[in-house]
C-alpha cells in the first residue's frame, strides 16, 4: 500500500520523491536488497528513514548506475516506491539495505540536484484490484511455489497469495530470467490476467510449461 500522504490516481496532484536508478526492477511487494556507497544515496537513506518515507526505484534504460561527470543516466517513465525495511553497515560508509516495493508510480517531470541527486515529482499508480487466478494459470502458481521453495523464505516475501493473480503474476516476472526490459513490460503492464497470459506463453515458448 502507498503511503497516506502519497497521491494516487487520475487527476491527483503529484508529490516529489528521491529516485534510486538502478539495473533492476522493482515489482509491488517485492524484495530488494541493496548496497549503498555513494554520499547521494547513503544522505538520502537517512533522510528516509528519519522522516519514515520511501523513494522510487527506476529501471535505468541508458547509463550508469555511478555518476560520473556526464549527464545522468535515463531511466523509464513508471517505476515502483520502495521502504527501507532494515539496514546494516558491516564496512565504514557502505550501507546495506532491506527494502520492499509498495506502489507504483509515473514520473511527471525529473530534476538534478547539486549533489547529483534525481528527485521527480510523480503520480501513483492505482494497486491492482485482487483477481483470482484463474485456473489455465495454476501451472504458473505451482511453478512459482517450487521457485520460492528453492529460493528459500528469506529471499522471498513473507505474505504469500497463490490465489490473486496480481502476486502471482508479479513474483514470476521479478524470478524469471527475464530481459530487464522483458521486466519493465511487466510492471507497466495494467492487467494481472494480461500480465499471467504473457508470462505463460513465454514459459511455454521456452518449454517450461
Amino acid at each position: 500500500m502507498p503511503p497516506s500522504w502519497f497521491p494516487v490516481g487520475r487527476g491527483a496532484s503529484s508529490a516529489t520523491i528521491p529516485l534510486f536508478p538502478l539495473r533492476a526492477v522493482l515489482f509491488p511487494g517485492g524484495q530488494l536488497p541493496l548496497k549503498v556507497f555513494e554520499q547521494r544515496y547513503i544522505d538520502m537513506t537517512k533522510s528516509c528513514m528519519k522522516d519514515g518515507k520511501p523513494f522510487g526505484v527506476v529501471m535505468i534504460t541508458s547509463g550508469d548506475e555511478v555518476a560520473t561527470r556526464g549527464s545522468p543516466p535515463a531511466f523509464a517513465e513508471i517505476g515502483t516506491l520502495a521502504t527501507i525495511t532494515g539496514w546494516e553497515m558491516p564496512d565504514l560508509g557502505i550501507l546495506h539495505l532491506a527494502t520492499e516495493g509498495l506502489t507504483r508510480f509515473r514520473v511527471r517531470e525529473h530534476r538534478v540536484e547539486r549533489d547529483n541527486l534525481i528527485v521527480a515529482d510523480v503520480i501513483g499508480l492505482p494497486n491492482e484490484p485482487r483477481v483470482p487466478l484463474p485456473d489455465d494459470a495454476a501451472p504458473l502458481a505451482r511453478l512459482l511455489e517450487l521457485a520460492a521453495a528453492r529460493i528459500g523464505p528469506k529471499h522471498f516475501p513473507s505474505s504469500l497469495d497463490y490465489g490473486d493473480s496480481s502476486w502471482v503474476g508479479y513474483r514470476l516476472a521479478e524470478f524469471l530470467p527475464l530481459p530487464l526490459s522483458a521486466k519493465q513490460g511487466m510492471l507497466e503492464i495494467n492487467d494481472a490476467v494480461v500480465r499471467l497470459s504473457v508470462l505463460r506463453n513465454f514459459l511455454q515458448q521456452q518449454g517450461v510449461l
